[in-house]
C-alpha cells in the first residue's frame, strides 16, 4: 500500500489539510474546522491501514465517531492538493496498480486453485469419516480374560479395563468432530466460492453511499483478491480502490497538468511560424492542459502523440485559432466545441495510421479551407475499396486537399467539393495509382501534384483540367513525353515539374505549352535539348539538375525572360556566349558539378545576377569580369576557396565584404530544397530520442 502522502489522488484543490487517518498528516481527508482541534485519530483495523490514506465519505461514516464531521470530496469545497514529489509518487502507484490490474485480471489461477483448494479438503474429510466411523463401533475397550486361576483366585473370569480406555475413547469422538466441523467449515467455503461470485467484485454499496461512483467492477484474480481482503479488512479494500477510480487519476493529472503547464509556461513555448503566425506545439502529454484554452492570441496548434486529446467548450476562447495539427491523437470533440471549430478553423492536418482513425467531425467542418491527410488510406481489397473517406458534401469552402497514403484510385467524393476546390495534392508512397478519372470531376482545378504515385506515362485525364496552372508529376517513373502534345489546350500552364523521373529525351511537343514559366526536369536522363524548348518566349526559371547534357544549345539565347537557370549535376565542358549577351535578366545561374574550363566573356551583362555556383569544376580561375556583377558580393558566389584567393585583393574584399563566402552558404544550400526532406530541430530530436527511450 502506498505512504501516507500519496492516496490523495481525489484531491485537486491548493490547501493542505490534516488527515483524519491514524493522525498523520495525509492531505486526503479534510475535517471540518469546527471539528479539526477536538477530533482524536480515528483507529485502524489493521498495521497496513495505518500507512495509507482514506479518501471515501463511507469509510469515514465507519469508521470516525459521531462527533466527526463527515469526510468532504465536493470539488467546490476546500481539498487538498499535491506538491511535485507526493504527484510523481501518485502516479508512479497509478501506474502500478494497473499493471497489476491488467496482469491479474487476464487470469484466473488464484481463483482456481483456492476452488480446487476447498474441493480437495472437503473430499479429504469425507474420506476420513467415511473410514473412521464404522471402525468406531468395532473398537472394543472391555474384553474377558480366562487366566486358568481358579484355585488362586477363585475366579475363572475376569473383564479386564485399560487404565487409559476412556481417555482414549474421548480422543477419537473428539477427533471425529473436529473433522466433522472441518468438513462443515469446506462445505461453507465450497458454497461460498460458488454464489458469492468471486469472479465479479462490485461497489454497489460504495456507489449507494456516494463517495465511490467512479469505481469500476473487477473481474477475475483481482475481484477475487479484492473479494478476500474486503473479508479481512474492509478499510484495506476500500484504500485500494481510490488507484482503481479512473476518475481520480483523471483529477490527478488534471492537477498535474494545470501545475506544470500552466499559462505562462505555454506562453513561453509558443513561436511563430514561417508565416509570422504564433504557434504551439505539444507532444507526448496525457491530455490537454486547461492553461490552453486561455491563449486567445494562438494561431497554430499542433498535438502530437497525446493520449486523450479533448477539445472541451472552452476552445471559445481560443478567438485566434486558424490552423489545428492532429499527429496521431484521438482527439475528441464537445459539442460545444464543435460548433466553434465549425466557424473558425480554416486548415486542419491529420496524421493516423488507419483511415477509420479519422474522427467524424472533421466532416462537419463547413468553414474548412484546408485538408490534409496522413496515412494508411488506401485498401487492398481491390480498386473500388480504395478510398475510406466519409463524405465530402458539407465542406463547401474547401479549396485546398492533401493526401499522403496509399491510394489505388483517385477518390471520386472529390466531385462534392468540385465547385470550391483548387488544389490537389496526392503523396502516394511509391504504391501505383491505378485509375485518375476522378480528376475529371474536379475541371476547375489549378494546382495538381501527383507525386510518387508510379506513373509511367501522363495521365489522360488531365485534358479535362483546363483551368490547370501548376502540374507537379515529380517523383514518379515516367519515361517518355509524347503526351505533351494533350496539354496544348491548357493555355493557362505556367508550371510543370518533372523531376526525379526516368525520361529519356524531351520531344518537340513541348514547344506547344506557350505560356510556361516553370520547367522543371531535373533528376532525369536527357542527353540533349531539343530547340523547340527555346521557343517558350515567357520560361523563368529552367531546372535542368542531375542529367546528362553535355551541351547547352546556344539557342538559350532565346530565352530573355530567364531568371533562373539549374544545370548542376551534368557533364558540361562548356557554356554558350549567348546565355551571358541575351538572357540579362538571369539572377540565378547554378553549374557546379560539370566539368567546365573557363567561362565565357560577357559576365558583366548580367548585372542583375545574385547568385552563382561554380563548384566542383575544372576551373583554372575566375573572370575579372566579376567585379561588374554587384549582386555577388558577399554570399552570392560559391567556388572553392583556392579560385577566390588567385583573384585580385580589392576584387576577393568586394566579394566577401558581408562575410564568408563559404560557411553559411554552403550550409544554407546543403539542405535539400524539396518539401518532402524531413527537417528535424533540435527539441524535435530531443523528444524523439526521449520517446524512443519511454517505449
Amino acid at each position: 500500500m502506498p505512504p501516507p502522502t500519496l492516496l490523495s489522488s481525489l484531491s485537486v484543490s491548493r490547501n493542505r489539510q490534516s488527515s483524519l487517518d491514524s493522525g498523520t498528516d495525509s492531505p486526503l481527508l479534510v475535517r471540518s474546522d469546527s471539528a479539526s482541534t477536538a477530533a482524536p485519530p480515528s483507529p485502524c483495523p489493521s498495521t497496513l491501514s495505518r500507512t495509507s490514506s482514506l479518501s471515501t465519505m463511507s469509510l469515514s461514516r465507519a469508521h470516525v465517531p459521531a462527533s466527526k464531521s463527515p469526510v468532504v470530496l465536493d470539488g467546490s469545497r476546500r481539498v487538498a492538493s499535491l506538491d511535485r514529489s507526493d504527484g510523481e509518487q501518485a502516479r508512479a502507484l497509478f501506474e502500478r496498480v494497473r499493471r497489476f490490474r491488467s496482469h491479474c485480471e487476464n487470469s484466473e489461477v488464484i481463483y482456481k486453485v483456492y476452488l480446487a483448494q476447498t474441493v480437495f479438503k472437503l473430499l479429504l474429510v469425507v474420506l476420513i469419516v467415511g473410514y473412521t466411523t464404522p471402525l468406531m463401533s468395532s473398537i472394543s475397550f472391555t474384553h474377558t480374560c480366562l487366566p486358568q486361576a481358579h484355585a488362586l483366585t477363585g475366579y475363572s473370569a475376569f473383564e479386564c479395563t485399560h487404565a487409559l480406555a476412556s481417555v482414549l475413547h474421548k480422543l477419537l469422538l473428539a477427533y471425529i468432530s473436529l473433522v466433522g466441523l472441518f468438513g462443515l467449515l469446506s462445505i461453507y467455503t465450497l458454497s461460498w466460492i460458488l454464489h458469492s461470485s468471486l469472479r465479479q467484485y462490485s461497489f454497489n454499496k460504495l456507489r449507494e453511499l456516494g463517495s465511490m461512483r467512479d469505481v469500476p467492477d473487477l473481474c477475475n484474480d483481482l475481484a477475487f483478491l479484492l473479494h478476500m481482503a474486503d473479508q479481512y479488512d474492509p478499510l484495506l479494500a476500500q484504500r485500494l480502490s481510490v488507484f482503481l477510480s479512473p476518475v481520480s487519476e483523471t483529477r490527478l493529472l488534471e492537477e498535474s497538468l494545470e501545475r506544470r503547464w500552466g499559462a505562462e509556461r505555454l506562453r513561453s513555448m509558443t513561436t511563430v511560424d514561417p508565416e509570422g503566425r504564433p504557434l504551439l506545439q505539444l507532444v507526448a502529454l496525457p491530455r490537454l492542459p486547461p492553461a490552453l484554452f486561455t491563449l486567445s492570441q494562438l494561431v497554430v496548434l499542433k498535438l502530437e502523440l497525446i493520449t486523450d486529446a479533448k477539445l472541451p467548450a472552452q476552445v471559445a476562447n481560443m478567438t485566434s485559432l486558424r490552423e489545428l495539427h492532429l499527429y496521431h491523437c484521438t482527439a475528441a470533440m464537445q459539442p460545444g466545441s464543435l460548433v466553434v471549430l465549425q466557424e473558425r478553423l480554416e486548415a486542419l492536418h491529420l496524421t493516423f495510421t488507419q483511415a477509420a482513425e479519422i474522427p467524424g467531425w472533421v466532416y462537419s467542418l463547413r468553414g474548412l479551407q484546408e485538408l490534409h491527410l496522413s496515412g494508411r488510406l488506401g485498401c487492398e481489397g481491390g480498386v473500388g475499396r480504395g478510398w475510406a473517406l466519409g463524405s465530402l458534401r458539407q465542406l463547401r469552402h474547401l479549396r485546398v486537399l492533401v493526401l499522403r497514403g496509399m491510394l489505388q484510385r483517385v477518390p471520386g467524393e472529390l466531385g462534392e467539393v468540385a465547385g470550391s476546390l483548387v488544389r490537389l495534392e496526392i503523396h502516394n508512397e511509391g504504391s501505383r495509382l491505378l485509375v485518375l478519372t476522378g480528376l475529371r470531376r474536379v475541371a476547375g482545378l489549378t494546382e495538381l501534384q501527383l507525386q510518387d504515385c508510379h506513373l509511367e506515362r501522363l495521365p489522360s485525364a488531365l485534358l479535362a483540367l483546363t483551368s490547370l496552372r501548376t502540374l507537379d508529376l515529380q517523383h514518379n517513373s515516367l519515361r517518355t513525353l509524347e503526351e505533351l502534345l494533350g496539354l496544348a489546350h491548357l493555355r493557362r500552364l505556367s508550371c510543370l515539374r518533372l523531376a526525379h523521373n526516368r525520361i529519356l529525351a524531351l520531344p518537340a511537343s513541348v514547344g506547344v505549352l506557350r505560356a510556361l514559366e516553370l520547367l522543371d526536369l531535373g533528376y532525369n536522363q536527357l542527353q540533349s535539348l531539343p530547340p523547340a524548348l527555346f521557343n517558350l518566349h515567357h520560361l523563368r526559371r529552367l531546372l535542368l539538375a542531375g542529367n546528362l547534357l553535355d551541351e547547352l544549345p546556344a539557342e538559350v539565347g532565346a530565352l530573355t525572360f530567364l531568371t533562373e537557370l539549374d544545370l548542376s549535376g551534368n557533364r558540361l565542358e562548356s557554356l554558350p556566349p549567348e546565355l551571358f549577351s541575351r538572357c540579362l535578366e538571369l539572377r540565378s545561374l547554378n553549374v557546379s558539378h560539370n566539368s567546365l574550363g573557363s567561362l565565357p566573356p560577357g559576365l558583366r551583362n548580367l548585372s542583375h545576377l545574385s547568385r552563382l555556383d561554380l563548384r566542383s569544376n575544372s576551373l583554372e580561375e575566375l573572370p575579372m569580369e566579376l567585379g561588374c556583377c554587384s549582386g555577388l558580393h558577399g554570399e552570392g558566389l560559391l567556388v572553392e576557396d583556392w579560385l577566390l584567393h588567385a583573384l585580385p585583393r580589392h576584387l576577393k574584399e568586394f566579394l566577401t565584404q558581408s562575410g564568408s563566402h563559404t560557411g553559411k552558404s554552403l550550409e544554407s544550400h546543403s539542405r535539400p530544397d524539396s518539401d518532402s526532406f524531413p527537417y528535424f530541430s533540435a527539441t524535435q530530436w530531443s523528444f524523439s530520442s526521449a520517446l524512443e527511450s519511454r517505449i
